[in-house]
């Protein structure tokens, strides 16, 4: 028999599995997942993962093989670490502090992450800043027994490009799954919300929705406000509308929680904003959906239009969807360089994977397994989780990605618009000026707030510490910073991802 030890997710297709397990379907929810992943593992064993919809990452003890059996969702929405003790015992949890708690735990620094995260402003790949503590990636299970672990990749993204169905059956295909899916997201007697920004993602699931209330987040800085846009769709689709409107002090006073919840530092200045939101919504409702996972699958980004122009060198040099440091110039701010450590090495399995296919193609895979996981969705969960508020992603099922891992490029980006197909699916309930809105990111007013001295001060204090000067040049990253004010404003994200790392290390090896 199977004994859950730790689980976190939402399962969607549960009242199909009750059926075929023999489960009682009005059981309270957390029992009933628990008892599906249970018995799911007793009759499906480690190919428990296939036969689930939604997002999950969980333990399990199996009495049987006397074997701890761990998984992870194929997309990643839900993290799970482990850590293998001197004594040779395995630490594994969903939380890294739950793990760094336990005895055999040896807090250290990992260095070299520096350098990645320097670059992509996030922690990618499976190796994380405390040494040991490694992620099980999405798409894997863990085994640990006598001693010995065996890591197994289940699932891994596909596509096989299919242009025998036009761009409108594509499209019809998304509404019909879309409507499908969201009779699973929500139970009955649940009563959810949903976040709202200018895009057409997040205005969709709010169509297709029940909700009754959308969230938004606004500035005073109206240049970057969505909100407006946001109360527009809200006064069309007939639901209240909420703005927590974001000032630059509690931008910044709330840093330290943020980087203190999410375990590892972000450098997404939009985490802090979302950060503000959930908690904001947290005060009126626990249940919320979220819009995340349509660019990656369908080709959102705009920068995705410039594929075919990268062609074949996109391997030497992209590695997901930021990139703000070159090697040059981290090897002239830190102060310990190793060169063989490159993001580049991060993502070559994935172009080994995505030979003979569409650049576009490529560069959305390697979204998909790199950016999503490391900094959408640990963001959506960490933060979310902190605030006691409970999201759902309906875009974010595999379902969905099947259609995309079907749908030729050119249904995905155009050269006048991106995410094809997907606009002319929420077009269907959206009217076209909001479908076909040009995306504009969730852009934060921060390249102005870092220039400001009413808000800065910590900012400048860390980049002149002797905590800054432990792994930076404090000449040369004060050199950005003056950059940034004499009027170079690229170089605020520079800026924010150093502090980031910095605010979190005061947190975790500091103050702690």
């Amino acid at each position: 028999m199977a004994e859950i030890r730790e689980y976190r997710g939402h399962i969607r297709n549960w009242k199909a599995l009750c059926s075929e397990l023999g489960i009682d379907s009005t059981l309270p929810r957390e029992i009933r997942e628990k008892t599906i992943l249970e018995k799911g593992f007793d009759k499906w064993g480690r190919d428990i993962a296939d036969h689930l919809y939604g997002m999950f990452a969980f333990s399990l003890w199996n009495e049987a093989d006397n074997e701890l059996f761990c998984v992870r969702d194929q997309f990643g929405t839900k993290p799970f670490y482990y850590y293998q003790t001197a004594d040779g015992r395995l630490l594994c949890g969903t939380m890294i502090r739950d793990i760094m708690a336990q005895d055999g735990f040896v807090k250290e620094l990992n260095r070299d992450m520096l350098q990645i995260y320097l670059t992509l402003t996030y922690v990618a790949g499976e190796d994380t800043f405390f040494k040991g503590v490694k992620k099980l990636m999405p798409g894997h299970w863990l085994s640990f027994r006598d001693g010995k672990l065996e890591i197994h990749r289940y699932w891994k993204p596909e596509f096989a490009p299919d242009r025998t169905k036009s761009l409108y059956e594509y499209a019809d295909e998304i509404h019909s799954t879309l409507t499908h899916i969201m009779t699973e997201v929500k139970e009955d007697g649940e009563i959810a919300e949903s976040f709202l920004s200018g895009g057409v993602d997040s205005s969709y699931v709010l169509a297709m929705s029940d909700a009754k209330r959308a969230d938004s987040c606004g500035y005073d800085e109206e240049r970057f406000d969505e909100s407006r846009v946001a109360a527009k769709t809200a006064e069309l689709l007939g639901v209240e509308h909420s703005v927590a409107n974001i000032q630059p002090k509690e931008y910044f006073d709330i840093v330290p929680y943020v980087m203190y919840n999410m375990e590892q530092p972000l450098g997404d200045a939009s985490a802090i904003v979302f950060t503000l939101g959930c908690l904001a919504t947290a005060e009126h409702t626990k249940l919320c959906y979220s819009g995340e996972g349509a660019d990656e699958f369908f080709g959102g980004y705009n920068m995705y239009r410039n594929a075919e122009r990268y062609g074949e060198n996109l391997k030497t040099f992209y590695v997901g969807n930021t990139n703000i440091m070159k090697e040059e110039e981290k090897q002239r701010i830190l102060r310990h360089y190793d060169p063989s450590v490159l993001p580049i090495d991060l993502v070559k399995y994935i172009y080994d994977e995505t030979e003979g296919l569409d650049p576009l193609t490529k560069m959305s895979d390697v979204d998909i397994q790199i950016w999503l996981e490391g900094d959408i969705y640990l963001n959506v969960d960490k933060m979310s989780t902190a605030a006691g508020l409970e999201i759902r992603m309906p875009l974010t099922d595999l379902r969905i990605f099947d259609i995309a891992s079907r749908m030729p490029s050119e249904y995905k980006v155009n050269e006048e618009q991106n995410k094809v197909a997907f606009r002319t699916a929420a077009a269907k309930v959206l009217p076209e000026e909001i479908a076909f809105r040009k995306k504009l990111g969730f852009i934060v007013p921060i390249r102005i707030w870092l220039a400001d001295e009413r808000y800065n001060a910590d900012v400048r204090e860390k980049f002149h510490s002797d905590m800054a000067a432990e792994f930076f040049d404090l000449d040369e990253i004060n050199a950005i910073y003056d950059e940034y004010v004499g009027g170079n404003s690229d170089n605020w994200r520079k800026i924010w991802t150093i502090y980031t790392f910095l605010v979190w290390y005061e947190e975790y090896f500091v103050k702690r």
